[in-house]
């Protein structure tokens, strides 16, 4: 499974303003809307399952990462967005260390392979120190999207 396979390419921020968890949320969220990735009429459910996912426990993973997920009837395919904070975000990382590095995935309510093979193939690409640093360096969209394919394309 390729990470172009479900990462929305009009759902990608490469500087997003927010720096709180659940403004993070909002504004992910808000880039799949925009993308047509999700109804606009979900995007409150959404950033609700959300929050309570990390209710059960902090989405992210250290060095930078951060990958909120949840599962939810509002799709009916598996959905990804992509942010990067440049300043970064106290996202209750595993770590302590703010998140500049978000993936944003939404899955249906009945796909449990596809979502744990999707949470494995993003956090196995983003244990690599040089493709994190790699992100982070990007100014725009075009760049990250491009980097995304590069990764995915040597790690089958």
């Amino acid at each position: 499974m390729k990470i172009i396979e479900f990462l929305s390419k009009d759902a990608m921020s490469a500087d997003i303003k927010a720096t709180k968890k659940e403004d993070v949320l909002k504004e992910m969220v808000d880039l799949l809307v925009s993308a047509q990735a999700i109804d606009k009429k979900c995007r409150n459910k959404l950033v609700e399952q959300l929050m309570a996912r990390e209710a059960l426990g902090s989405t992210a993973i250290g060095q930078g990462v951060g990958i909120p997920h949840t599962k939810s009837d509002c799709v009916n395919k598996l959905t990804a967005a992509f942010s990067l904070s440049q300043k970064g975000v106290d996202f209750d990382s595993l770590d302590g260390e703010k998140v500049y590095i978000f993936f944003l995935l939404i899955a249906p309510i009945d796909s449990a392979g596809p979502h744990l093979k999707a949470l494995a193939r993003i956090s196995r690409l983003l244990k690599d120190k040089y493709f994190r640093d790699s992100l982070k360096e990007c100014k725009d969209e075009k760049a990250i999207f491009k980097i995304i394919i590069q990764e995915d394309e040597k790690r089958v």
